[in-house]
Parts: structure tokens; C-alpha cells; sequence
């Protein structure tokens, strides 16, 4: 296959994959949003009982602007809601809002993966400042060695991406079982939970292999100069 094309498939599916994914959390949280939770419970409540439930009495929760902007903030023992899921009793709003909880019960069980992630950010925000600089000048330049320490720091952005997955998919497990552990589902609030849920972890999914599909296309680009 021409090179050229390779190069536009890639890039297509770099683009296109994301798109999938968003359209289809977008659409199992509009679904759900609008089916309310069998216990009646807001986002800000469960989140609430879970923590507490969970003897992290010491977690803080607050309500931030936007949409879909949720998450844990290990350094500070803080969850943050976005606004329909901290004031909103739908299914969507208690399942999202339950795994923000499991964020926060993997640190107090220091699980291994989260631990990881957290330590990668600083890395990670290091190499992605410099990564499309060293990009810009060794395609600008000709200095393949320049493109290559380029696609090496954008690595490290995958591999962030890489170690997030595990961490994400089993934030949702404990979401799940947490709520039903609780009692705060039913078996008819159920697959409304689970498709919520798996709907956000496709996000993340489909983030890697676009990163993924991104930097092979670089290695190509820089292998055809070679």
C-alpha cells in the first residue's frame, strides 16, 4: 500500500475512533440522565454514602461547573462533580458520581496502578511540552534524530494513557459493586449503571489507540526520510 495512504488511514482512524467513543458515552449518558435512580439518591448523596461507608469520612466532595468534568483529586482527598451529577438523582448521575469513589477507595487502599499514574504526571507533563517542539524543528530541519527524540517524549504520554486503563476500568468495577453492596441500585437500574459506565471507559479506550495510531504514523513519516 502507497505510503501516502497508510498515512491518511491512520490519521482517519486517529480522528474517527475518539469520535465513536464520545458519541457513545454521549449517548448512554443522555439515555440515562433521564431515568431516574430507583433510590432517589443525588450524585453528591451516594458519593457521600460510599465514601463514608467506606471509612473515608475524610474525603470532601464539591460541586465544579461543566459537563462531565468529574474527579478525584488524590492530593487533596477531594471529589469534584460536575453540576448534573452532583445535584441530579439519575441513573447516569449516581453511577458517574460512584466511580469518582472508586478513585478514592483505590488510594486508601494505595492500589498499585493509581499509585503509578499519579507518579507519571509530572513526567508526563515534561515530555508532552517539548515533545511537538522537538517534532516541529527535526521535520523543520531535516534532523531525524531531533523527530525521533520527539516521538519518544509523545511516548510518554501513551504510556500514561497505557496505565490509566486498568486504573479507570477498575474505578467502574468497584462503582459497581459498591452500588450494589449499598443498596443503592436496583436489578432494573443495573444495565443502565453498566452502560454508563463502560460507555466512559470506551473514552479512554479509544484515547490510547488514537495516541497510538498518531505515533506510528510518526515512526512511518520518519522512517521514509530515512
Amino acid at each position: 500500500m502507497n505510503m501516502n495512504i497508510i498515512q491518511l488511514v491512520l490519521i482517519g482512524l486517529a480522528i474517527v475512533l475518539p469520535l465513536i467513543a464520545q458519541s457513545k458515552i454521549n449517548s448512554s449518558y443522555n439515555k440515562y440522565s433521564k431515568v431516574i435512580s430507583s433510590g432517589k439518591l443525588t450524585g453528591k448523596e451516594v458519593a457521600r454514602r460510599i465514601l463514608d461507608s467506606n471509612g473515608l469520612n475524610n474525603v470532601t466532595i464539591s460541586e465544579i461547573d461543566g459537563n462531565l468534568t468529574d474527579h478525584y483529586d488524590p492530593s487533596k482527598k477531594h471529589i469534584n462533580l460536575s453540576n448534573d451529577i452532583y445535584s441530579n438523582n439519575s441513573i447516569a448521575s449516581i453511577s458517574v458520581a460512584a466511580h469518582e469513589c472508586g478513585h478514592a477507595i483505590q488510594d486508601k487502599e494505595k492500589y498499585a496502578m493509581l499509585r503509578l499514574r499519579s507518579s507519571l504526571v509530572p513526567v508526563v507533563n515534561f515530555t508532552s511540552r517539548f515533545a511537538t517542539i522537538f517534532l516541529m524543528i527535526g521535520l523543520a530541519t531535516q534532523l531525524s534524530g531531533l523527530f525521533t527524540l520527539g516521538i519518544i517524549l509523545l511516548s510518554g504520554g501513551l504510556l500514561f494513557q497505557l496505565v490509566t486503563l486498568p486504573v479507570e476500568f477498575d474505578a467502574s468495577n468497584r462503582a459497581k459493586k459498591q452500588l450494589e453492596k449499598l443498596g443503592l441500585v436496583d436489578k432494573k437500574d443495573l444495565d443502565g449503571t453498566k452502560s454508563v459506565l463502560k460507555a466512559a471507559a470506551l473514552t479512554y479506550v479509544a484515547s490510547f489507540l488514537s495516541t497510538a495510531l498518531q505515533i506510528l504514523r510518526l515512526v512511518l513519516i520518519n522512517r521514509n526520510r530515512n
